[in-house]
């Protein structure tokens, strides 16, 4: 007999649902229907650039790359951004559910108020509940609607997260951070008070979104149209935390003690199980001081720092170590700390009066606040809110004081097992889709007239509901106590009798072990009995995988990239010019050079495509001439990073316009593989002919681990009237 599922939600967690009991169960096993209150499929992602209103901007970034943010059996294409942003996700979700939800009833801007459990007896004569849906559909009448199982994907995003605030005579814009779009919606009402934007919360959308607004303002003070903000200069951003948090760049490389290091996406540097001894154990939940300082020295390790070479406020040392730590991800952040348009504070936000905020427990104030950004989280109780209060009791949701707590579920957040027809989907903090796929599959194979021994064996031996209770009052609890990736999708697939597919080919060797990277990805975990159509897209996953991990580590593939990121902020400039002709002096230019990021300009390019970000290179200094003459000397290009063919290039900028890039100068050609020699670090050329000269470029990038310790830049010019080299030294 067909088995009835409704399921509340049409982002990924309920399309990978509804997928799951379609194709993964044998045809005919169930029927199934998704409820959702907005007009569209994708739950958070948005699937237009020009999207307005959700809680996702669609211009963000995702933090994890293609190769985790997918399904096992549907393959992004091969020639989309490794690091997608948040409409191109809403985008693979409308394919997805193209492709393998077609057969599910989506009811869109239905609004589920009430899902009442009904006593019913199962199919063996077991007391069980069935479930009756009220939805409120777009005309505002009610629907009504039965079902055998119910599945709740609504998500763990539930509404922003408001801490208490004392507001005294303040007119200044509070807004949380999923509703910010552009500084001018937020400085539109400020009517020139202020120059400060607070921005509150420490862990990923706290640092994501300071990060986000200083990249922000400091592309508004330097493109070259005046902005529409007035004094945009003198704005800056500070930042309050209430502990030290490890801010990781968005590549990390498996080799850090290299000064020539190579690049992976950060979640396949994390996701290598050549890194973890096996049998997998968890190694998230309750933090004890011994395993809290491993974990700060491997994020250590992989930073290349203690954070303190951007600011003694960012630095994790001494004591710190021995608390639980906390991880969030950005490009930038830790760079315009260290250029001090983000200053750091830590507390409370207590109070807000006028345009003067109290920090606690020092009762510290701040002033000249312009506006005020909360990245306070999420209520996820509030995605339950269709639930019985008696179910809700059931489920132990979080008081108020903890709302970003995970409901009390069995098998990581799953079911609850005085609920048997009731399940969850992506009600996992940090879902990274790999599990919210593996949750799908353990209902539908839960709910299907034979499930495995070993998915009953799993579930008489789990203890997640009452570890999930036990670490809401432990202070030592991680930051995501709910299991870390790796573990849990060994755990589900243990369960459901998956076996972990091979990775199509060996990838090069790393020091000291030689050993390549085995990354897990959803795709390693295909479902059982897949057709040939479901085989192609797993195949591609996988080949596509491998191919990012080969040209990463032997081929050289985003260093252009990280190099372009670590240039960002100011550097010690010190260069020899030594000319032939007595028309070019020879001297020693000592000064600063300042790269001063900004949105990327058309000017100079041709066609169209995405620009991505560019920065404005300001050199200022002293030049001493070796006659003796000293004078003020500076120069500015414009400098480029081309993501789709992972390229950094140099242009000249308009004599008229000094913020406009004019023609190309050079690209940079990365020598690959990298010609590290004591030390030396990637190594890097280019030629040109400019008129009638002709410059010789080399290049020398230092590392340490993610971060440019210091560079060389050297180039020889030979022309009709030039002859002379120059060779310059960057350091921080």
């Amino acid at each position: 007999m067909v088995k009835t599922v409704g399921i509340i939600g049409a982002g990924p967690s309920g399309l990978v649902a509804a997928k799951c009991f379609l194709k993964d169960a044998p045809a005919g096993t169930f029927r199934v229907t998704i409820f959702d209150a907005q007009g569209r499929i994708g739950g958070l992602w948005p699937a237009q650039k020009d999207e307005a209103g959700g809680l996702v901007h669609p211009l963000m970034v995702a933090n994890q790359s293609k190769h985790t943010v997918q399904f096992s059996d549907l393959a992004w294409g091969p020639n989309e951004a490794q690091l997608p942003r948040a409409w191109q996700v809403g985008q693979y979700l409308e394919r997805y559910r193209d492709r393998y939800c077609r057969d599910a009833d989506i009811h869109l801007h239905s609004r589920v108020e009430k899902a009442t459990p009904v006593p019913s007896v199962s199919d063996d004569g077991t007391p069980c509940n069935t479930w009756h849906l009220e939805v409120r559909s777009s005309d505002g009448e009610i629907q009504n609607h039965h079902f055998d199982h119910l599945v709740v994907a609504s998500g763990f995003f539930g509404r922003p997260a408001i801490p208490p605030l004392r507001v005294n005579e303040t007119d200044i814009p509070v807004i949380h951070s999923s509703s910010y779009r552009d500084l001018g919606s937020l400085l539109a009402k400020t009517n020139g008070k202020g120059r400060k934007i607070l921005v509150v919360g420490g862990q990923m959308s706290g640092v994501e979104i300071a990060g986000t607004i200083a990249t922000h303002l400091s592309s508004a003070a330097h493109s070259p149209s005046q902005s529409e903000i007035p004094n945009i200069k003198d704005y800056s951003i500070h930042h309050v935390i209430q502990h030290p948090v490890w801010v990781m760049p968005l590549h990390l490389t498996p080799n850090p003690s290299s000064s020539a290091p190579v690049f992976v996406p950060l979640d396949l540097s994390s996701y290598n199980l050549n890194n973890r001894p096996s049998p997998l154990s968890n190694t998230q939940g309750h933090i004890s001081p011994e395993v809290a300082r491993k974990f700060h020295t491997a994020y250590q390790t992989a930073a290349g720092t203690d954070q303190s070479i951007f600011s003694p406020d960012l630095a994790i040392k001494g004591l710190m170590q021995d608390d639980p730590p906390y991880l969030a991800v950005s490009d930038t952040y830790l760079d315009f700390v260290r250029s001090g348009l983000i200053t750091v504070s830590y507390g409370k936000l207590d109070s807000l009066s006028g345009t003067t905020a109290t920090i606690l427990p020092t009762n510290h104030e701040i002033p000249d606040l312009a506006a005020v950004v909360l990245a306070t989280g999420f209520d996820a109780a509030s995605s339950l809110s269709f639930l019985p209060p008696s179910i809700q009791q059931t489920l132990s949701l979080a008081p108020p004081t903890s709302p970003s707590a995970p409901p009390a579920l069995a098998f990581h957040s799953t079911h609850h097992p005085s609920l048997p027809t009731l399940g969850f989907v992506g009600f996992y903090r940090s879902p990274y889709w790999g599990v919210m796929e593996m949750q799908a599959r353990l209902l539908q194979t839960l709910w299907s007239p034979s499930p495995p021994p070993s998915l009953q064996a799993a579930i008489d031996a789990d203890t997640s509901l009452q570890r999930t209770l036990s670490l809401r009052s432990d202070p030592r609890a991680s930051q995501f106590p709910m299991g870390d990736y790796l573990y849990l999708m060994q755990d589900f697939a243990s369960a459901l009798g998956l076996q972990l597919r091979p990775p199509p080919g060996e990838t090069p060797g790393l020091p000291p072990s030689g050993r390549g990277m085995d990354v897990v990805t959803p795709a390693r975990y295909p479902s059982e009995n897949i057709d040939a159509e479901q085989e192609a897209e797993v195949s591609e996953s996988l080949r596509q995988t491998h191919e990012t991990l080969v040209a990463g580590l032997g081929g050289g593939k985003f260093v252009a990239r990280a190099v372009f990121r670590s240039l960002l902020g100011e550097w010690r400039l010190e260069r020899r010019i030594v000319s032939k002709l007595p028309s070019h002096p020879s001297g020693t230019f000592s000064g600063t050079a300042r790269f001063l990021l900004r949105e990327g300009t058309a000017d100079g390019r041709e066609g169209g495509g995405e620009m991505g970000m560019e920065y404005l290179y300001v050199e200022d200094g002293e030049f001493r001439a070796d006659s003796g003459l000293v004078f003020r000397a500076t120069r500015r290009y414009v400098y480029r990073y081309d993501e789709g063919a992972d390229r950094l290039s140099v242009w000249f900028v308009r004599t008229d316009e000094q913020k406009r890039a004019d023609y190309l100068f050079h690209e940079v050609e990365f020598d690959v593989p990298p010609k590290e020699d004591g030390g030396r670090g990637w190594t890097a050329k280019s030629g040109h002919l400019c008129v009638d000269d002709y410059y010789d470029v080399k290049y020398e990038f230092r590392f340490e681990a993610v971060n440019l310790r210091e560079w060389r830049c050297a180039y020889s010019v030979e022309g009709p009237k030039k002859d002379y080299t120059i060779d310059g030294t960057y350091k921080r």
